[in-house]
């Protein structure tokens, strides 16, 4: 008979259980970008836990890779942050809310502001990014971003 008692459960970070309608597989349909007009990008992205305290978004667009999010919260400011990365090697954090399955990431930082605006559902994340060189006065559109669960 083993004499030792069973390691505690680890709970999950009761704030990113709200996240859940992300968990998953998706596809992915980039269109409406700036910089590529008239051109769709198609991908796959997945939402999954990273242990009990983040959430990992993995993507790639017309086979390379795409967006890495890593999503946490800060239970001292009772909010979520992102830590991005992508292809070119970029690395951002942004704030973000999910609240009535709104889901927003926001950036305000010298080089520019950015901001990530979704609505989703159960089987649907439609998606737009915007981006402003002046502080957030004016906002110019990036592109648009269609996730379908797999």
């Amino acid at each position: 008979m083993d004499d030792e008692a069973p390691e505690p459960a680890s709970p999950r970070n009761a704030a990113l259980l709200r996240l859940d309608a992300l968990l998953g597989e998706w596809t992915v349909t980039m269109s409406n970008a700036w910089f590529l007009p008239e051109t769709e990008m198609h991908g796959w992205a997945t939402f999954e836990w990273l242990g009990d305290a983040f959430i990992v978004m993995r993507s790639e667009l017309d086979g390379q890779p795409a967006w890495h999010f890593v999503i946490g919260h800060n239970d001292a400011r009772d909010g979520y942050v992102v830590l991005y990365h992508d292809e070119r090697g970029t690395s951002r954090v942004f704030d973000m809310t999910f609240e009535s399955r709104h889901w927003v990431l926001t950036r305000a930082d010298p080089d520019f502001h950015q901001r990530f605006v979704a609505d989703v559902s159960a089987d649907r994340i439609a998606a737009w990014t915007d981006a402003s060189e002046d502080e957030g006065r004016t906002w110019r559109k990036d592109f648009d971003l269609t996730f379908e669960r797999r």
